[in-house]
């Protein structure tokens, strides 16, 4: 198994034979046999041993062990202990999610102040199987059947070829030592129930079960790279990117057969998983709108826009009068002209001595009103965004400028009646907005 180990990082990985890698070891059998393996191939490797503090006196054995192991392998150990089930009942999820993003977020930590460039992970062929039959189970779709990723960013999962069989005979072999966790053998645990009742079973019915269902899984990755490749252009054609928003024609995307099919693939990635909500959504009033966890989907006419959630921890900024350069919210330069020059949506000219200091950056409010640049009277910023065709993301988006109540310059898109320059100002203030 040492040959095939080493024939298959050359292979696949072999930027693995340069780099500092981190091998994620529990003590049990498969993380022990990567362990050898990544030595006795000559890679730059260090262990990585969590005590999720779940088995009691068995966890501080596993801890143990792990650091003798890497005494015998004449290499580091970096060891942490967490409080997992206070950390679960914190974030309201499951022992198994709270101890994967622990896990995951240690590693993360490690490779930035430890130089490391991998994280290795022992996952085998059996686990593979294993994982689809649990996404069979909960109805998943391609993606879930196509496997365990054999690299996923900076982690990598060199073992997935080999089954569970030959990493034990390796073991066995070489005299070696591991741990046996006792949580594997209760079956109350679905993967559990899987492993040792539908497994052993399936493999009966066939001597070659486990190639032939990597081979299918091979076929399943191929397919999903079709998939992918064909979304690539229906995206092209149907997506249009406008100032940090996606824009999707309605009766365009409604035309795409089968329907279904291309909502998942267009809007998953945004976390819109439900096909039926973005087809109610689509011939739903304007204003209406779906929510993920990152984005927000909005109907507007005959457009749907994607874009991403926004959280504005504060909505109001002050600007000094000795200030000649905002950069944030929005980028703003003043400086003092002499005269108007072509004045723009994106260039205002206004007197400067009607401005009461500090001036203020914010949000529009409900029953804000300005008086229009060129225009007789007051008018409701609503009904002036209402004219203006300006959809509910791009409300929220836009900026005041304003000298005490008074709004000065509704920013980007018209200047205030009441500060534009006369025949009688002394100072003139150019503002732009920088794009």
């Amino acid at each position: 198994m040492q040959a095939q180990f080493e024939a298959h990082i050359q292979d696949q990985f072999p930027f693995l034979k340069e780099g500092k890698a981190l091998v994620a070891c529990s003590g049990g059998l498969d993380s022990v046999v990567l362990a050898h393996l990544c030595k006795q191939a000559g890679m730059d490797i260090a262990l990585a041993h969590c005590n999720f503090k779940l088995r009691g006196d068995e966890s501080d054995g596993d801890e143990e062990f792990v650091g003798e192991l890497g005494q015998t392998l004449g290499v580091e150990v970096h060891k942490k202990s967490f409080d997992t089930v206070n950390y679960a009942e914190k974030n309201r999820g499951s022992i198994q999610m709270a101890a994967r993003q622990l896990r995951y977020d240690w590693f993360e930590e490690l490779m930035e102040t430890q130089g490391f460039q991998y994280v290795l992970t022992a996952h085998h062929a059996d686990d593979a199987l294993e994982t689809f039959l649990i996404n069979l189970s909960r109805g998943t779709g391609i993606d879930g059947l196509s496997g365990i990723p054999a690299q996923n960013g900076n982690v990598v999962r060199p073992l997935l070829p080999f089954s569970r069989q030959q990493i034990l005979d390796f073991a066995q072999k070489e005299h070696l030592e591991w741990r046996e966790d006792s949580s594997n053998e209760d079956t109350k645990h679905l993967r559990n129930k899987i492993r040792h009742q539908l497994v052993p079973t399936l493999k009966e019915l066939h001597p070659t079960f486990l190639q032939n269902f990597g081979a299918t899984q091979e076929h399943l990755r191929h397919s999903r790279s079709l998939i992918s490749n064909y979304m690539d252009s229906v995206r092209l054609n149907l997506l249009e990117e406008r100032e940090g928003e996606i824009r999707i024609n309605i009766e365009n995307m409604l035309q795409l057969h089968p329907l279904e099919s291309h909502l998942y693939e267009l809007f998953k990635e945004y976390g819109f998983v439900v096909w039926e909500d973005v087809k109610a959504l689509s011939k739903a009033a304007s204003g209406k709108e779906l929510h993920s966890k990152t984005h927000r989907l909005l109907k507007d006419r005959s457009h749907l826009i994607l874009s991403q959630n926004e959280i504005t921890v504060k909505q109001k900024y002050w600007i000094a009068e000795e200030e000649s350069l905002v950069k944030f919210p929005v980028p703003l330069k003043f400086e003092y002209a002499d005269s108007i020059e072509n004045s723009s949506s994106q260039v205002v000219f206004v007197d400067k001595e009607k401005l009461n200091y500090p001036l203020l950056l914010r949000k529009w409010e409900k029953g804000d009103y300005f008086y229009p640049f060129g225009m007789q009277g007051k008018k409701k910023l609503s009904k002036f965004f209402k004219d203006e065709k300006m959809d509910v993301f791009s409300k929220e988006r836009q900026w005041l400028l304003c000298s005490g109540d008074t709004i000065v310059w509704v920013v980007g898109r018209r200047l205030d009646e009441r500060f534009k320059v006369e025949a009688t100002t002394q100072q003139i203030l150019k503002i732009s907005l920088l794009v």
